[in-house]
């Protein structure tokens, strides 16, 4: 869990430096462009010159069209604002055509045609959308992985599972989050706007996550056995599994479940190196993933633990959920009892977990 408090701490850190410092910037100098007026001097204060079109230049390799716009003005300077878009598109950008650019703060924020006026791209207004929007996805982010760090640190014994509900549903939260979190500031005109959207967007995620929460706490209230019918297979059955515990077999790798046999091997054909898994491990009952399983952080999102025993010592074998099935029956074809008998007495059908 040290990671995860790592983690969530540099995403805040980040989150805080972009939106305290980078948006703060960026929004304060779009109001003073948005306040500016015309005068003749001064660097806060928008001053029009006439131009002439010498040439224009196309910007080569990248993805978002732009060209570079080659003027002089009446008192002889030549600049060269580069503007988004082609130098084909309408206005037309002609050799000698007269048009008027604008500055403030010492550089050509846009330029008037005949009848259009086309911002360049030292345009100040929007600047604010690159850092908000990583911003708010990246600090919605570490707030999910702050909380699952600290309910770890604090609440961690009032459940032995490896992911649950007081976990799942926060982080899932999170995650819906930062997808408005990343794009409200693009589909809005402001930063305010882009936050008023976002706690809109937030109420619906709260709303959803309480009764997802709701359903989860009921599903993972009282016995977490996991009802699991037991398949024999007809043929070899290979899938990846590990088998943890104090016995000379354990292993991580792949295991081939058979009509008869339980093997376990490194190859991902089940043709070389294989090791039969003795008959004395009787399985007992399966159930989701604990946190003080070894190793738990490593187990797939839809793994499952077979809490077995092996002339008292405890096995667990660890595998996804669909491969299961054939699991219990090869197991159970070695211990001579019945295939159509369910595990823990469990209906024969996959229970909840």
């Amino acid at each position: 869990m040290r990671r995860a408090a790592v983690i969530g701490t540099l995403c805040a850190l980040v989150a805080a430096w972009l939106l305290l410092v980078n948006v703060r910037g960026a929004v304060d100098e779009e109001g003073a462009f948005r306040a500016a007026v015309g005068c003749g001097s001064g660097d806060d204060c928008l001053r029009t010159a006439e131009a002439r079109i010498d040439r224009t230049e196309r910007v080569e390799g990248r993805k978002t069209a732009s060209y570079f716009l080659y003027v002089t003005e009446a008192d002889g300077t030549k600049s060269s604002p580069r503007l988004w878009g082609s130098p084909s598109e309408p206005p037309a950008t002609t050799k000698g055509a007269r048009v008027e650019v604008t500055y403030w703060r010492g550089e050509i924020r846009y330029v008037d045609f005949d009848s259009t006026r086309r911002y360049t791209t030292a345009d100040p207004r929007g600047d604010y959308r690159p850092f908000a929007s990583f911003g708010l996805a990246i600090g919605l982010l570490g707030t999910g992985i702050l909380w699952v760090w600290y309910w770890w640190a604090r609440h961690s014994r009032s459940s032995p599972r490896a992911a649950p509900w007081q976990i799942s549903v926060p982080i899932v939260g999170a995650l819906i989050l930062t997808l408005p979190g990343a794009g409200a500031p693009w589909v809005t005109d402001s930063f305010g706007s882009a936050l008023r959207l976002l706690g809109l967007c937030s109420l619906a995620t709260v709303a959803f996550c309480s009764v997802a929460a709701l359903i989860a706490r009921r599903r993972q209230r009282g016995d977490d056995t996991i009802a699991m019918t037991r398949t024999v297979p007809t043929k070899e059955r290979i899938f990846a599994a590990r088998i943890v515990g104090e016995i000379p077999y354990a292993t991580q790798g792949f295991l081939v479940a058979g009509p008869t046999s339980l093997w376990s091997t490194p190859d991902h054909t089940g043709a070389a190196f294989r090791r039969r898994i003795p008959d004395t491990l009787t399985p007992i009952r399966v159930r989701p993933p604990y946190w003080r399983d070894p190793d738990h952080l490593n187990y797939s999102a839809k793994a499952a633990v077979l809490e077995c025993d092996d002339k008292g010592t405890p096995v667990l074998v660890v595998t996804d959920r669909k491969n299961m099935p054939w699991l219990l029956g090869t197991l159970e074809w070695n211990q001579h009892t019945p295939a159509s008998h369910s595990l823990s007495g469990a209906a024969p059908r996959l229970g909840r977990g």
